[in-house]
């Protein structure tokens, strides 16, 4: 389980936002090739992406996440003060 304004995966690290657009996709191609339902990332990409997670943007980032919900991340939002 992820935090609800999580960006990436904590398992795996793929962007949340992107894979739940393209969940039924990648489902059936994990089945299609014998896969494990559950995907493993190599060591350093999961190591890149936690430092991306934890750098400068990573709180407005989360604020975003918070106003605009998870899915409305993804758009391009107003950086100003509404």
């Amino acid at each position: 389980m992820n935090d609800d304004d999580a960006k990436n995966c904590q398992g795996c690290r793929v962007n949340l936002y992107w894979a739940f657009q393209h969940y039924e996709e990648l489902a059936a191609l994990r089945k299609a090739n014998n896969l494990a339902p559950k995907p493993t990332s190599a060591p350093f990409l999961v190591e890149t992406s936690k430092k991306i997670d934890d750098g400068p943007a990573v709180n407005w980032l989360r604020n975003t996440i918070k106003k605009y919900g998870f899915k409305g991340a993804g758009k391009k939002v107003s950086t100003t003060a509404e």
